[in-house]
Parts: structure tokens; C-alpha cells; sequence
């Protein structure tokens, strides 16, 4: 339907969103030029109903982020298999008929981005972070048959804390993707507190973090000699695929 030109992203604290930027930039490569793209900073997720409120119409699609990407389904009228077995979303696609369905495509963007750097030896993972897009990067690690521990402030089952991590546990773990927001830009001086002393030329360090494109965490994979990535080609990635799911 012609009159659905809007688009946007949920979260909070979002100014810095790489999201609305890429796709104004890419309406206007496309000559779309009466779409629109809106950054949803929202305090709490039990405003995001009031945000379409009679504006269904106007609507296609809407990307979801940090920290919304779970609390996000129970407004949705449809899951996607996918997206209910990893229980985040971040992606959603707003019908002909007004319903909210529910997509996640950071699988897509994460897979594609990390599997030309998987070596042989990258046959174990440390996760760092427990929301919704951990739970992304679990799924994928678990469909490439990498065995993988979350790691996080509390202890649970299954996950280690920060204080855990020594020697033998670094040197087992080849694989750690940071999934938590420390290091973003402005606080270019924070990083994960792991053991970096015990990082070395074996490891993958993966930042879904992209802004700054080289956080504390990669600078000191870098210095060890470790494999580093950002998170901006899994953006790009997980946004076309966002783009092709709301207009198909």
C-alpha cells in the first residue's frame, strides 16, 4: 500500500542509532523521497503502543533495539519460528492489515559477518552479556556447532561471572563476542572486564558495538594479536534483510 512510507526504530538512549541515518541515506539513493524514518527513544517499553496509535496505516516496518528486543513480544501480533526460538526480536513488519509480526534478523547480519573468519581451532565461545541480542549470538553459535558459556555479572547456571575467567578458561574459549553496550561512544575508555592478558593470536574478538569502529575491548585483542571485528557489516547486514522482510 502506497500510503506506507514510515519506518523507525525502538529503544532507548538511541541519538547515536546507526539505523535511521543508513536508511535515509538509502531512500534517497532509491528516489524515496516522501519515505520516512524515525528514532523512537523511548523510557519504557509500555510506551511503544501508544507510538502507532492510529498511525497503523501510516507504517511498514520498524527495527527494535537495546533494550526492547524481548520485551517487544508480547505487543506483537505474530513471531516468526525463528525469532520465538531465540525469544528476541528486532525486527518488525507491519501488515496490510495492520498486524505487528515479529522477525529477527540479527542472525542473519552475526552469521554472515563472522563465518569468514572462523578458523578451525574457534571451536569454543564466550558470549559477554545476557539480553536480547546475546540470545541472537547463541542461536547461531549453536547452528555452527560452536559450544558456547555465556559470561555476565551473575552467576547462574551454565554462565560464568567476569571473576571466573583465568588462564585455562581464555586459552579454551578462542571465540568471545561482546554483546553488552560497555565501550559504546562516549565511554570510548570502558571494555568488558576480562583477562586480556591471557588473549592471544588463537582468538576472535567480535564487538557488536560499532560506534567507536575500534572499542577498548578490540584495541586490546589487537595488541595480543587476536582476530578483530566490529558490529557495523552485521548492521548493514541484519538492515537489508529488515528492508527485504518488509517489503516482501
Amino acid at each position: 500500500m502506497n500510503n506506507r512510507i514510515k519506518f523507525g526504530i525502538i529503544g532507548k538512549n538511541i541519538s547515536y542509532s546507526f539505523s535511521r541515518k543508513y536508511f535515509l541515506e538509502k531512500f534517497k539513493k532509491m528516489g524515496l523521497d516522501n519515505y520516512q524514518y524515525y528514532n523512537f527513544d523511548i523510557p519504557e517499553i509500555e510506551e511503544f503502543p501508544f507510538l502507532l496509535y492510529h498511525r497503523e496505516d501510516e507504517f511498514k516496518g520498524l527495527n527494535v533495539t537495546i533494550p526492547y528486543k524481548e520485551a517487544i513480544i508480547k505487543y506483537l501480533d505474530e513471531v516468526d519460528d525463528e525469532a520465538q526460538n531465540i525469544g528476541a526480536v528486532n525486527t518488525v513488519k507491519i501488515t496490510d492489515e495492520n498486524k505487528l509480526v515479529g522477525y529477527n534478523t540479527d542472525v542473519f547480519g552475526f552469521q554472515k559477518s563472522i563465518e569468514p573468519l572462523l578458523k578451525s581451532h574457534h571451536k569454543k565461545a564466550l558470549i559477554l552479556g545476557a539480553g536480547g541480542a546475546a540470545k541472537a549470538i547463541a542461536y547461531v553459535l549453536k547452528k555452527l556447532n560452536i559450544d558456547f558459556k555465556s559470561v555476565s555479572r551473575i552467576e547462574a547456571e551454565n554462565r560464568f561471572t567476569y571473576e571466573m575467567l583465568d588462564a585455562e578458561i581464555m586459552n579454551d574459549y578462542t571465540i568471545i563476542v561482546n554483546c553488552t553496550p560497555v565501550g559504546t561512544h562516549p565511554n570510548i575508555e570502558d571494555a568488558p572486564a576480562i583477562p586480556y592478558q591471557y588473549l592471544s593470536v588463537k582468538h576472535l574478538l567480535y564487538d557488536l558495538i560499532y560506534n567507536p569502529a575500534e572499542t577498548k575491548f578490540l584495541q586490546e585483542g589487537k595488541k595480543h594479536g587476536a582476530s578483530i571485528k566490529n558490529g557495523l557489516e552485521m548492521l548493514e547486514l541484519q538492515a537489508e534483510k529488515s528492508w527485504e522482510i518488509w517489503n516482501s
